[in-house]
């Protein structure tokens, strides 16, 4: 991958951290893309807007939110422009796993035979995706989560920051898992659940 050009959309925290990775694997990142008029540059990069730019660019998903992840992903397709999944030097991922268009995989992450992403999806720092488990367009395995093997994760979905799935367990679209939780049964649509064993704490209405 070395000199390929890379441009990354997210002038905030998730785009530096994407920076990172991109610049590990070899990368030539030459800037940020952000709707921000008022960012101009970021880490010493400039930041453009995407309507400027003329020709075909590769860009890479830096956009820690999966609605607007999901809007940035289907603005960049209209224009024309090649996304790129990232995935850490460090991550293990098996041969058999399938990546998504967009989707980011960072340090120390492991994911296993038969694990499926979707597009835009973010497995973050250190997270555990087993064998056989099918994760939703544009959701979020935050750092340290671990999903055991055959868990279903729906789209725009968020699994918090050191939380824990059993396996075979359903997890629907839009659903909020809050930090540390223990899931130990399915969950619907729309919810957001915390604690250990896991409960309903409130509706996820977007």
């Amino acid at each position: 991958m070395g000199g390929i050009s890379l441009l990354i959309y997210g002038a905030s925290g998730h785009g530096k951290v994407i920076y990172d990775v991109a610049e590990r694997l070899g990368y030539k990142v030459e800037g940020f893309i952000d709707d921000d008029k008022n960012k101009r540059f970021l880490l010493g990069k400039p930041v453009f807007r995407l309507d400027d730019l003329k020709d075909k660019k590769n860009i890479a998903l830096g956009i820690g939110d999966n609605r607007i992840r999901s809007k940035i992903y289907n603005k960049i397709k209209k224009n024309g422009h090649n996304i790129v999944s990232i995935i850490d030097k460090s991550a293990v991922v098996s041969e058999f796993a399938t990546i998504g268009e967009g989707s980011v995989v960072f340090a120390n992450c492991v994911i296993n035979n038969s694990a499926v992403l979707g597009k835009g999806c973010i497995v973050n720092t250190g997270a555990i995706v087993e064998h056989d488990c099918i994760i939703g367009d544009f959701s979020h395995i935050s750092p340290n989560a671990a999903l055991a093997g055959g868990v279903k994760v729906g789209s725009f979905t968020q699994i918090g920051i050191g939380s824990s799935v059993r396996e075979l367990i359903e997890i629907g679209d839009n659903v909020i898992v809050g930090a540390g939780t223990v899931v130990v049964k399915n969950i619907e649509d729309n919810a957001i659940m915390v604690g250990n064993p896991v409960r309903f704490l409130k509706s996820n209405n977007e």
